[in-house]
């Protein structure tokens, strides 16, 4: 069974950065896509970041530019740097693998 365990999330000014971490129970190496999404009180939830087997990469369109998705498979590890961070992207974040496999979430709160 795979299991998705979250990391890295907090309490952040804006303008600052976070990276968070998701560590995988499996060989990520395995065909399946990964990515993060988040979720708003009161929102549905969204598609942040994602990263195909073959490691392509794709945004939503409001994180573009700002963060960064990435994996190291040797540490069945996966990523989202997040920089220039905003109010807005204040939500519970949560690690998923295809398809359906999901973390438990870890906060990220932008606040001054």
């Amino acid at each position: 069974q795979v299991q998705l365990v979250e990391s890295g999330g907090g309490l952040v000014q804006p303008g600052g950065s976070l990276r968070l971490s998701c560590v995988v129970s499996v060989d990520i190496f395995r065909p399946y896509s990964m990515g993060w999404y988040r979720q708003a009180p009161g929102e549905q939830r969204e598609l942040v970041a994602s990263i195909s087997s073959g490691g392509s990469t794709d945004y939503a369109d409001s994180v573009k530019g700002r963060f960064t998705i990435s994996r190291d498979a040797a540490k069945k590890m996966l990523y989202l740097q997040m920089n220039s961070l905003k109010p807005e992207d204040t939500a519970v974040y949560y690690c998923w693998r295809y398809p359906s496999t999901w973390g438990q979430g870890t906060q990220v709160t932008v606040s001054s």
